[in-house]
């Protein structure tokens, strides 16, 4: 009898744990089944725009009380593309369009500020060089003395290269080799004095009473300008052929010294390389000091646009700040934005 009463013992210890274990296990999975969660939800604000709605879990546990659900809004507005209803706002810290035609000013923004101009520059250059009425089949080549120490820029183009003067103006312009505009003013009559020189009295004679440049490709941050002054330059670029096509050319394939196969050098303007716009002519710029720029002879609304977009942060905001002015001047009629329009 007492072995009977020793072994009922030891059978209900052993078995005590497993139930215990069981019990819980039973009590977890009914408070797990009652803890529902709610969908995230976007509400619509009275902006149009989107807020994002957190709900918080809402817990229904035997012998608890019900809670209420709380809801937690947390703003995330959603941007509308911008169609050129609402205000003109740039990232570019100064901006100025005109209409070619009459000189009318449909967008300013501190235009008179002085501000580095980087690659802009290669403008001038090419201007400089086209006035001198150089031979564009002479070959020149790519020297150690074209090569940026200043601010360690990449070239594809290898000291020994041997370029015709028109290729080296088509990669100055529509790459914006470095390389090639300094091999162009260094081969002007003179050498490089002689050229600054001349860049800067062909400043002068344009009316660009705020500009200075102290080098041919723009890496100099003592190259200064305004949007005032660039528009000037801009618009004298536009009358030369040569420059027109050569900035708007989208890609072009060159053959380079030491190499059996072309390269395809690509225009630095998106907006040229694949887009609907009518671009007469175009010109980036980066340097840290300058920022992202962009210059441009465009069509708009059927109107001949100069836009000048400087010191923009990000890499696609001088784009972005392009096509938002397009919208903005297609959207409104062109002769009523006048005076109205300073950023």
């Amino acid at each position: 009898m007492r072995k009977l009463i020793l072994l009922y013992t030891a059978l209900t210890l052993s078995l005590s744990p497993m139930l215990s274990y069981a019990a819980a296990k039973k009590t977890h999975k009914h408070v797990v089944s009652h803890i529902k969660v709610s969908h995230t939800k976007y509400q619509k604000n009275k902006a149009g725009n989107y807020d994002l709605a957190k709900y918080k879990l809402n817990r229904n546990v035997a012998g608890v009380k019900k809670s209420r659900v709380h809801v937690q809004k947390v703003s995330m507005s959603v941007p509308r593309a911008y169609d050129g209803s609402g205000p003109l706002e740039l990232a570019s810290s100064k901006a100025l369009v005109i209409n070619q035609l009459t000189g009318e000013i449909i967008y300013a923004k501190n235009t008179n500020q002085s501000t580095p101009i980087a690659s802009v520059t290669k403008l001038m250059t090419a201007m400089v060089m086209l006035d001198a009425h150089l031979p564009m089949d002479d070959l020149l080549f790519i020297g150690d003395e074209d090569v940026d120490y200043l601010k360690r820029t990449h070239s594809r183009l290898n000291v020994g290269t041997q370029l015709t003067r028109g290729e080296l103006l088509q990669l100055a312009l529509m790459s914006s080799e470095n390389r090639a505009a300094s091999a162009l003013a260094r081969n002007y009559p003179g050498g490089i004095g002689a050229f600054m020189v001349a860049m800067n009295r062909k400043a002068e004679v344009l009316g660009m009473k705020s500009t200075r440049f102290y080098d041919a490709t723009g890496l100099d941050s003592n190259n200064v300008s305004t949007a005032e002054d660039l528009v000037k330059m801009v618009n004298a670029a536009y009358h030369y052929p040569e420059i027109r096509q050569v900035t708007t050319t989208a890609s072009q394939e060159i053959t380079l010294y030491g190499r059996e196969n072309p390269i395809n050098f690509v225009n630095t303007n998106s907006l040229v390389r694949g887009s609907d716009w009518v671009i007469g002519l175009s010109k980036t710029g980066f340097i840290n000091e300058a920022g992202r720029c962009l210059v441009m002879q465009a069509e708009i609304s059927g109107q001949p646009m100069i836009i000048v977009l400087l010191d923009s942060a990000g890499k696609q905001s001088r784009i972005g700040d392009a096509n938002r002015i397009r919208k903005w001047i297609e959207y409104n009629d062109t002769g009523s934005l006048g005076e109205n329009v300073s950023g």
